[in-house]
């Protein structure tokens, strides 16, 4: 799965990777956990401009009755998401894009977990492919949500976590948010795959991002995992 992901880029400097978009700004964070509120981007279906909005992290789907099992439903598996009803009609006509800039997950020790943060390339920004949904609430108000898709890990990730949030290339946004394309698929093999683990790197980071509250810098910083106590001979 993947639970917790840094966004550090200013709306200025994401442009220039998800082409021209009309939308809000944000302030750069560096632990965004599930239930918060995240960027996402959207393809509109009136005009050729992408857009961006802030959803709640974990995917409510509209004809849901109690919006709160969303924070089950932050991750949906590429191999299954095809089938699942919460899924299935958005992964046909809500997809979207989560802008990140990095990713954490963690590596199961003997007593501990030890974080490690996931970037591509020299911590460029890259896009989770998403999908999104709308409730509407008893009280008449619309409620935004989205999850994102993860796959089998590639050989960076293999030996810290079994799966990993599908990444995709920029030659693949304008089809996956394009609202008139329907044939998902083939979209498993063609698109949500393991990113080519060459054009990443990994690093471990201190427990610091373990804590939500803890959303600075500080959480992505490579720091030197505990090497494990020496018994004394005697």
């Amino acid at each position: 799965m993947c639970g917790r992901y840094r966004l550090s880029r200013h709306a200025a400097v994401l442009a220039i990777y998800y082409a021209e978009y009309e939308g809000m700004d944000w302030e750069a964070r560096y632990n965004i956990a599930p239930t918060q509120h995240v960027p996402v981007i959207r393809q509109d279906a009136t005009a050729p401009i992408r857009r961006a909005s802030l959803m709640r992290w974990g995917l409510v789907p509209h004809w849901s009755k109690d919006p709160t099992a969303s924070a089950r439903m932050i991750n949906a598996r590429a191999e299954t998401v095809a089938e699942k009803p919460a899924f299935q009609e958005s992964l046909e006509r809500r997809r979207c894009l989560i802008p990140a800039d990095g990713f954490y997950e963690w590596q199961r020790n003997t007593k501990s977990k030890q974080p490690f943060c996931f970037e591509v390339g020299e911590r460029e920004p890259f896009a989770f492919a998403g999908l999104w949904d709308r409730w509407l609430a008893p009280d008449g108000t619309f409620l935004e949500t989205c999850a994102l898709l993860t796959t089998t890990p590639n050989r960076l990730l293999a030996d810290v976590h079994d799966r990993m949030p599908v990444i995709l290339p920029s030659e693949n946004y304008d089809l996956w948010l394009d609202p008139g394309f329907r044939k998902v698929a083939g979209l498993r093999e063609e698109l949500l795959k393991p990113f080519d683990a060459d054009r990443m790197r990994r690093f471990p980071v201190s427990d610091r991002v373990n804590t939500v509250t803890n959303d600075d810098p500080a959480c992505s910083e490579p720091e030197q995992p505990t090497a494990p106590a020496q018994a004394t001979l005697f």
